[in-house]
């Protein structure tokens, strides 16, 4: 055994470590909200629910992380966006029971802890959480050199949100003759990245790392903003299954979904990866978000309302689909052009 062994000559520095903590602690209090009892460093984050707001309030979880989205971020040298991605694959989930996030908690698996970059992914993340209206209670960060190479890293997040039990969206409210309000992603999102690797070739994604490294869309603000306001009946975060299985996974037994292709611009990197990899047009669908981050389901008189009230946001949508019933099993049809 080599005689003076330490900690750090094994590849773990916890200096190092402590000093990152020293440098995220700005970006941890600007996430901070009603409700957060203590700040970072502890053994856990404490978030208080405040009695009296919520008649019968339920606790909606999600864990999530990036995926191969983060290799991307390697090859660009760019670390300060998919932390955002992290927070809004996370966010977006419990938005889609009606939720809204109360605290969010990461976990940064690396090779070796390089301090600036770490920081950069933290600033993604309370950019994220900012953008959410949630705070960011704590976290860890591992420096793992038997696991990683020294430049690699990894991503996960947990957040926890709160909804009245009276209120939780499932789906069970569809009707026949409702319609799906799509949308507008901000481009791929954090899904499909496996594939994206394979299309092109590691200086194509240098160069289209702007483009790439996009960060997924949050809908928290907006979507909260229209549940206060409108009936919706159910709502699909549109991520790794998409329209086939993430879509389809709301809908109340016997229902038939039809999606109008060529009701909204489909973004020209979804048709550039279809046509160089010669990808069927059902793989698409099943993989991509294809330009709709997020669907809504209400009623056609309601989904008019909700469009003029998202244009406030700035956000794009439009109607793509109708709500019939079936015989057999749910099923969903793709009709029209792109």
């Amino acid at each position: 055994m080599p005689r003076g062994l330490t900690y750090k000559k094994a590849g773990v520095d916890i200096e190092e470590a402590n000093k990152f903590v020293k440098d995220i602690q700005s970006l941890v209090k600007k996430t901070k909200r009603p409700g957060v009892l203590n700040n970072i460093g502890g053994f856990g984050g404490c978030f208080e629910l405040k009695k009296g707001r919520y008649k019968n309030p339920v606790l909606v979880s999600s864990a999530d992380g990036v995926g191969t989205k983060i290799k991307i971020a390697m090859l660009a040298g760019k670390h300060d966006t998919v932390g955002i991605d992290l927070v809004a694959m996370n966010v977006n989930d419990i938005l889609a029971m009606g939720a809204q996030p109360l605290f969010f908690l990461d976990y940064i698996a690396a090779g070796k802890l390089n301090r600036k970059k770490m920081v950069d992914i933290v600033r993604g993340v309370s950019k994220g959480c900012s953008d959410a209206g949630c705070a960011l209670i704590g976290g860890e960060t591992a420096e793992m050199p038997a696991i990683y190479k020294k430049d690699e890293y990894d991503l996960a997040g947990f957040c926890v949100g709160v909804v009245d039990k009276h209120k939780i969206i499932t789906g069970s409210g569809i009707k026949s003759k409702d319609v799906l309000l799509g949308l507008a992603s901000s481009g791929l999102h954090s899904n499909g990245f496996s594939l994206v690797h394979k299309v092109f070739t590691s200086s194509e994604i240098k160069r289209k790392a702007k483009e790439l490294l996009s960060p997924t869309k949050i809908y928290v603000k907006e979507v909260l903003s229209v549940l206060r306001h409108f009936d919706v009946r159910g709502i699909a975060h549109i991520t790794g299954g998409a329209f086939y299985e993430k879509l389809m996974k709301i809908f109340p037994k016997g229902s038939s979904v039809i999606i109008q292709k060529g009701s909204w611009p489909v973004p020209a990197i979804f048709k550039t990866m279809q046509k160089r990899a010669n990808i069927k047009e059902a793989e698409m669908y099943r993989v991509f978000n294809m330009g709709i981050g997020m669907v809504l389901v209400t009623s056609r008189g309601q989904a008019r309302k909700i469009q003029s009230h998202l244009r406030r946001f700035k956000l794009r949508s439009w109607i793509i689909g109708q709500v019939s019933k079936s015989r057999g099993r749910s099923n969903i049809k793709f009709t029209g052009e792109d």
